[in-house]
Protein backbone atom coordinates (compact mmCIF):
# COMPACT_ATOMS: atom_id res chain seq x y z
CA UNK A 1 0.00 0.00 0.00
CA UNK A 2 1.29 3.44 -0.89
CA UNK A 3 2.36 5.42 2.15
CA UNK A 4 -0.15 8.14 2.96
CA UNK A 5 0.66 11.68 4.02
CA UNK A 6 -1.74 14.41 5.06
CA UNK A 7 -1.98 16.05 1.64
CA UNK A 8 -2.55 12.76 -0.18
CA UNK A 9 -5.24 11.69 2.28
CA UNK A 10 -6.98 15.05 1.95
CA UNK A 11 -6.88 14.94 -1.84
CA UNK A 12 -8.17 11.36 -2.05
CA UNK A 13 -11.00 12.19 0.36
CA UNK A 14 -11.90 15.28 -1.66
CA UNK A 15 -12.07 13.39 -4.95
CA UNK A 16 -13.81 10.41 -3.36
CA UNK A 17 -16.62 12.57 -1.99
CA UNK A 18 -16.96 14.80 -5.06
CA UNK A 19 -19.16 14.05 -8.04
CA UNK A 20 -16.13 13.91 -10.35
CA UNK A 21 -15.98 10.82 -12.52
CA UNK A 22 -13.58 9.55 -15.20
CA UNK A 23 -12.76 12.38 -17.59
CA UNK A 24 -13.87 15.16 -15.24
CA UNK A 25 -11.43 17.94 -14.39
CA UNK A 26 -10.64 18.56 -10.74
CA UNK A 27 -10.40 22.17 -9.48
CA UNK A 28 -7.37 24.35 -10.14
CA UNK A 29 -4.40 24.08 -7.78
CA UNK A 30 -5.10 27.39 -6.03
CA UNK A 31 -8.66 26.27 -5.30
CA UNK A 32 -7.57 22.85 -4.04
CA UNK A 33 -4.87 24.33 -1.82
CA UNK A 34 -7.48 26.48 -0.09
CA UNK A 35 -10.03 23.67 0.13
CA UNK A 36 -7.55 21.12 1.48
CA UNK A 37 -5.51 23.45 3.69
CA UNK A 38 -2.22 22.42 2.13
CA UNK A 39 0.64 24.14 0.29
CA UNK A 40 1.10 24.16 -3.49
CA UNK A 41 4.16 21.88 -3.15
CA UNK A 42 2.27 19.35 -1.00
CA UNK A 43 -0.61 19.33 -3.48
CA UNK A 44 1.67 18.75 -6.46
CA UNK A 45 3.40 15.85 -4.73
CA UNK A 46 0.01 14.30 -3.90
CA UNK A 47 -1.19 14.72 -7.49
CA UNK A 48 2.06 13.14 -8.71
CA UNK A 49 1.36 10.07 -6.56
CA UNK A 50 -2.16 9.73 -7.96
CA UNK A 51 -0.84 10.23 -11.49
CA UNK A 52 1.79 7.52 -10.97
CA UNK A 53 -0.97 5.19 -9.74
CA UNK A 54 -3.05 5.95 -12.84
CA UNK A 55 -5.82 7.62 -10.85
CA UNK A 56 -5.53 11.05 -12.49
CA UNK A 57 -3.91 12.45 -15.63
CA UNK A 58 -2.65 15.94 -16.44
CA UNK A 59 -2.99 17.92 -19.65
CA UNK A 60 -0.67 20.93 -19.93
CA UNK A 61 -2.72 24.10 -20.18
CA UNK A 62 -6.01 22.37 -19.40
CA UNK A 63 -5.66 20.90 -15.92
CA UNK A 64 -5.83 17.60 -14.04
CA UNK A 65 -8.51 15.02 -14.81
CA UNK A 66 -9.90 11.96 -13.06
CA UNK A 67 -9.03 8.77 -14.92
CA UNK A 68 -10.49 5.29 -14.94
CA UNK A 69 -7.69 4.52 -12.50
CA UNK A 70 -9.78 6.00 -9.68
CA UNK A 71 -11.68 2.75 -10.04
CA UNK A 72 -8.62 0.65 -9.20
CA UNK A 73 -8.03 -1.60 -6.20
CA UNK A 74 -7.73 0.61 -3.10
CA UNK A 75 -9.88 3.66 -3.74
CA UNK A 76 -13.16 1.88 -4.52
CA UNK A 77 -12.77 -0.26 -1.40
CA UNK A 78 -12.37 2.83 0.79
CA UNK A 79 -15.23 4.60 -1.00
CA UNK A 80 -17.53 1.61 -0.70
CA UNK A 81 -16.70 1.12 2.97
CA UNK A 82 -17.27 4.84 3.60
CA UNK A 83 -20.82 4.55 2.24
CA UNK A 84 -21.57 1.94 4.90
CA UNK A 85 -19.63 3.59 7.73
CA UNK A 86 -20.78 6.06 10.36
CA UNK A 87 -18.62 8.55 12.23
CA UNK A 88 -19.17 6.50 15.37
CA UNK A 89 -17.84 3.41 13.61
CA UNK A 90 -14.70 5.30 12.66
CA UNK A 91 -14.15 6.64 16.18
CA UNK A 92 -14.61 3.17 17.70
CA UNK A 93 -11.97 1.82 15.34
CA UNK A 94 -9.60 4.67 16.16
CA UNK A 95 -10.08 4.12 19.90
CA UNK A 96 -8.98 0.51 19.43
CA UNK A 97 -6.00 1.11 17.14
CA UNK A 98 -4.41 4.44 17.94
CA UNK A 99 -3.85 4.07 21.71
CA UNK A 100 -1.99 0.85 20.90
CA UNK A 101 0.12 2.74 18.36
CA UNK A 102 0.91 5.43 20.93
CA UNK A 103 2.05 2.84 23.45
CA UNK A 104 4.32 1.16 20.91
CA UNK A 105 5.67 4.54 19.79
CA UNK A 106 6.70 5.21 23.40
CA UNK A 107 8.84 2.08 23.20
CA UNK A 108 10.22 2.45 19.67
CA UNK A 109 10.30 6.13 18.61
CA UNK A 110 13.70 7.67 17.95
CA UNK A 111 14.70 11.21 18.85
CA UNK A 112 14.18 12.50 15.31
CA UNK A 113 10.62 11.22 15.28
CA UNK A 114 9.89 12.78 18.66
CA UNK A 115 11.23 16.10 17.41
CA UNK A 116 9.08 15.83 14.28
CA UNK A 117 5.94 15.35 16.38
CA UNK A 118 6.83 18.32 18.59
CA UNK A 119 7.48 20.49 15.53
CA UNK A 120 4.13 19.44 14.11
CA UNK A 121 2.35 20.66 17.24
CA UNK A 122 3.98 24.08 16.89
CA UNK A 123 3.05 24.20 13.20
CA UNK A 124 -0.56 23.28 14.02
CA UNK A 125 -0.82 26.29 16.31
CA UNK A 126 -0.07 28.51 13.30
CA UNK A 127 -2.84 27.09 11.10
CA UNK A 128 -4.79 29.89 9.43
CA UNK A 129 -7.81 27.73 8.51
CA UNK A 130 -9.51 24.63 9.83
CA UNK A 131 -8.60 22.76 6.66
CA UNK A 132 -4.95 23.63 7.21
CA UNK A 133 -5.25 22.42 10.79
CA UNK A 134 -6.87 19.16 9.65
CA UNK A 135 -3.97 18.49 7.28
CA UNK A 136 -1.52 19.14 10.12
CA UNK A 137 -3.53 16.89 12.44
CA UNK A 138 -3.32 14.13 9.83
CA UNK A 139 0.44 14.53 9.79
CA UNK A 140 0.68 14.32 13.59
CA UNK A 141 -1.19 11.05 13.82
CA UNK A 142 0.76 9.54 10.95
CA UNK A 143 4.08 10.65 12.44
CA UNK A 144 3.08 8.81 15.59
CA UNK A 145 2.13 5.70 13.59
CA UNK A 146 5.50 5.83 11.81
CA UNK A 147 7.23 6.05 15.19
CA UNK A 148 6.07 2.52 16.01
CA UNK A 149 8.64 1.27 13.44
CA UNK A 150 6.03 -1.33 12.46
CA UNK A 151 5.16 -1.48 8.76
CA UNK A 152 1.98 -3.63 9.06
CA UNK A 153 0.56 -1.35 11.76
CA UNK A 154 1.42 1.73 9.70
CA UNK A 155 -0.46 0.20 6.73
CA UNK A 156 -3.46 -0.44 8.97
CA UNK A 157 -3.35 3.15 10.19
CA UNK A 158 -3.14 4.48 6.62
CA UNK A 159 -6.20 2.50 5.59
CA UNK A 160 -8.22 3.66 8.58
CA UNK A 161 -7.07 7.24 8.14
CA UNK A 162 -8.11 7.25 4.48
CA UNK A 163 -11.52 5.96 5.53
CA UNK A 164 -11.76 8.54 8.32
CA UNK A 165 -11.02 11.47 6.04
CA UNK A 166 -13.45 10.22 3.38
CA UNK A 167 -16.28 9.82 5.88
CA UNK A 168 -15.63 13.13 7.65
CA UNK A 169 -15.18 15.09 4.43
CA UNK A 170 -18.51 13.96 3.08
CA UNK A 171 -20.54 14.63 6.20
CA UNK A 172 -19.12 17.74 7.85
CA UNK A 173 -19.10 21.24 6.45
CA UNK A 174 -15.96 23.30 6.38
CA UNK A 175 -15.79 25.63 9.36
CA UNK A 176 -14.95 29.29 9.01
CA UNK A 177 -11.98 30.84 10.79
CA UNK A 178 -9.17 28.89 12.42
CA UNK A 179 -8.52 26.90 15.62
CA UNK A 180 -8.38 29.10 18.73
CA UNK A 181 -5.15 29.33 20.70
CA UNK A 182 -6.65 27.11 23.41
CA UNK A 183 -7.92 24.42 21.03
CA UNK A 184 -8.03 21.22 23.07
CA UNK A 185 -5.96 19.12 20.65
CA UNK A 186 -2.83 21.23 21.08
CA UNK A 187 -2.44 20.33 24.75
CA UNK A 188 -3.65 16.78 24.20
CA UNK A 189 -1.14 16.15 21.43
CA UNK A 190 1.59 17.58 23.65
CA UNK A 191 0.64 15.24 26.49
CA UNK A 192 0.94 12.27 24.13
CA UNK A 193 4.37 13.37 22.94
CA UNK A 194 5.51 13.99 26.53
CA UNK A 195 4.56 10.43 27.44
CA UNK A 196 6.40 9.10 24.40
CA UNK A 197 9.51 11.10 25.37
CA UNK A 198 9.30 9.63 28.87
CA UNK A 199 9.08 6.12 27.36
CA UNK A 200 5.88 5.62 29.35
CA UNK A 201 3.83 3.30 27.14
CA UNK A 202 0.89 3.02 29.54
CA UNK A 203 0.57 6.79 29.84
CA UNK A 204 0.93 7.24 26.06
CA UNK A 205 -1.94 4.81 25.52
CA UNK A 206 -4.04 6.57 28.16
CA UNK A 207 -3.32 10.04 26.75
CA UNK A 208 -4.22 8.96 23.22
CA UNK A 209 -7.43 7.35 24.44
CA UNK A 210 -8.30 10.53 26.33
CA UNK A 211 -7.55 12.65 23.27
CA UNK A 212 -9.71 10.56 20.94
CA UNK A 213 -12.51 10.50 23.51
CA UNK A 214 -12.33 14.28 23.67
CA UNK A 215 -12.44 14.51 19.87
CA UNK A 216 -15.38 12.11 19.74
CA UNK A 217 -17.37 13.98 22.40
CA UNK A 218 -16.92 17.32 20.66
CA UNK A 219 -17.67 15.82 17.25
CA UNK A 220 -21.01 14.35 18.28
CA UNK A 221 -21.97 17.37 20.36
CA UNK A 222 -21.53 19.41 17.17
Amino acid sequence: MTAENGALVQLKAYIGQSSAGPGDRIPAERVLCKELGISRGELRRAIAVLEAEGRVWRHVGRGTFVSDGMGMVEEPSVSEIAKKTTLRDVMKARLLLEPMLAGLAAEEANLEQMEAMSANIQQSRKAETWREYEASDNRFHRLLAQATQNVPLLAMFDQLNSLRRTVVWGRLRQRAGHPPADHHSFAEHQSIVDAIRDRDAAKARAEMHAHLTSVSNRLFEA
